[in-house]
């Protein structure tokens, strides 16, 4: 299995105390191929955690690698920004909205299922996402 790597899931992967600890574990022991994410991901993920060093092992032992620039996508993540300013949308959730984009065939493995249920790639296509029940 593949997919594009939410902060929520990487909280709950890292944090036995997380509500969503055990889904996360299952989840990825389907992985089959590192996770992709984006910087802005990391970096809410190592200040939840409170251990900007566990993120960035994840990212060193290949189980979460970086697959965005945010310079390269500015103009579509403020057409993004601007689409959504109603939800308040973070950097985070704009990138892996493009990433969807870029990586059509990766689902968005997320916590936050009520957001990303109503974010569209490509104007129009529903985000394919694994998330808990």
């Amino acid at each position: 299995m593949n997919g594009i790597a939410d902060t929520g899931f990487i909280v709950g992967f890292v944090n036995r105390t997380d509500e969503h600890h055990d889904w996360a574990l299952e989840i990825a022991g389907r992985i089959s191929e590192p996770l992709l994410t984006c910087e802005a991901v990391l970096a809410e993920a190592a200040h939840h955690i409170g251990a900007a060093h566990v993120v960035l092992g994840m990212v060193r032992d290949g189980f979460i690698t970086l697959a965005f620039d945010c310079k390269e996508h500015l103009p579509h993540l403020e057409a993004l920004a601007v689409r959504y300013a109603d939800r308040k949308p973070d950097l985070a959730d704009l990138c892996l909205i493009r990433m969807s984009e870029l990586f059509p065939k990766h689902p968005v493995i997320t916590i936050d299922r009520e957001d990303f249920r109503i974010y569209r790639r490509n104007k129009r296509e529903t985000i394919p996402l694994i998330s808990p029940p």
